[in-house]
């Protein structure tokens, strides 16, 4: 509970800043964030509700049991036979909701929830959490950085299990289950595993599928596990044997796109300076076409969360913050090569996470 008033506090210095009248959470990572918990999420409409002087839940009365084990926080319940309307009129009256409320809603909530409580304010002016919520979770308090911590490590535990047993005629989805049950081995649970042999390296998001592996494939292996209400995501290269054509080469360039990101990662700086020191590597080398993502996405609850580290990005990086710096060349028919650090942000600059070097790690054939 103190980590939840802390945070409660913040957020309400935030709302004053902003001139936010009230914030609306619906069950998801922000609710997570701030109370520890979150409701079963279902189409039953399930707010909680925070203004200047006050917080409560507009809360289905099928979740009010469970939920009263985790949150001293006032619930309006209603049931199914009554509807919601009757209990968001008395939350909204019980945390000083006037008309033409300026009111911050969470982002990810379902729209039927969303319009429910705007209809349910005269003349409400709406916007959404990133100047609020949204602000405050960008910075990661060390309680989040040793969760995160724990997990990169466990996250290149896995890795190393998973160079360990590559071998021609293993699968895609093989080299998956062997992360998956490392991830089980430290009490994590696995959230993605990106295996992509040879041309599959190629396209970023590949689906882990049955193709088998073979002698000189570079294979991209971008994985994930959570632990602790937090994930990990790394992104690291491997080859069966002898290298394809060139690829020393691009996996040289990559590295350097990393470095240069890692370097002008600072508090202080844009987020598209960041996303412009790889892309300049790339492009300078004559692989620009080839790099045909952003650079990097915050991770905390969420494994893609704010900061976005993309070209167009104004957001100024400050102390605290977490993403990742992950820039690729993907060569159509060939392979891809993705290296992927996460960071996160002190007053000198971009501590990295893993402890795993970025050297290509040459599987036994």
């Amino acid at each position: 509970m103190a980590v939840t008033e802390r945070r409660l506090a913040l957020l309400r210095e935030k709302m004053k800043e902003n001139g936010t009248d009230l914030v609306a959470l619906a069950p998801g990572s922000h609710m997570q964030w701030l109370l520890g918990f979150y409701p079963h999420p279902d189409e039953r409409p399930c707010l909680l509700l925070v203004s200047a002087t006050g917080e409560t839940f507009l809360m289905p009365a099928l979740n009010a049991e469970g939920s009263r084990e985790h949150t001293d926080i006032s619930f309006q319940t209603w049931s199914d036979d009554q509807g919601p309307n009757a209990a968001l009129a008395a939350a909204l009256a019980e945390v000083g909701v006037k008309p033409g409320a300026k009111i911050a809603l969470d982002e990810t909530m379902r729209a039927d929830f969303a319009l429910l409580l705007l209809g349910a304010v005269p003349d409400a002016k709406h916007t959404f959490l990133a100047d609020t919520v949204g602000a405050l979770r960008m910075r990661k308090d060390e309680d989040e950085y040793a969760r995160l911590k724990m997990n990169a490590l466990i996250a290149d535990r896995a890795m190393q299990a998973a160079w360990a047993a590559l071998r021609p005629g293993m699968s895609e989805k093989d080299v998956a289950g062997v992360v998956r049950d490392h991830f089980a081995s430290e009490g994590a649970v696995v959230e993605f595993s990106i295996i992509g042999g040879g041309p599959n390296g190629a396209f970023p998001h590949h689906h882990t599928g049955d193709r088998l592996l073979q002698e000189g494939d570079a294979v991209v292996m971008d994985i994930g596990g959570r632990k602790d209400g937090y994930p990990s995501d790394i992104t690291r290269m491997a080859v069966l044997g002898r290298a394809p054509g060139g690829y020393e080469e691009v996996h040289a360039i990559v590295e350097k796109a990393v470095q240069a990101a890692v370097a002008a990662a600072r508090p202080g700086v844009k987020a598209r300076d960041v996303d412009a020191a790889a892309r300049k590597v790339i492009t300078d080398a004559g692989y620009g076409e080839y790099f045909v993502h952003r650079t990097g996405h915050g991770l905390g609850i969420d494994i893609h969360e704010p900061p976005y580290i993309t070209a167009t990005s104004e957001l100024v990086l400050d102390e605290g913050m977490v993403f990742s710096i992950e820039p690729g060349i993907y060569l159509p028919g060939r392979f891809g090569i993705r290296l992927e650090e996460i960071v996160i942000l002190r007053k000198d600059g971009a501590e990295i996470l893993s402890s795993l070097p970025r050297d290509v790690s040459r599987a036994k054939v």
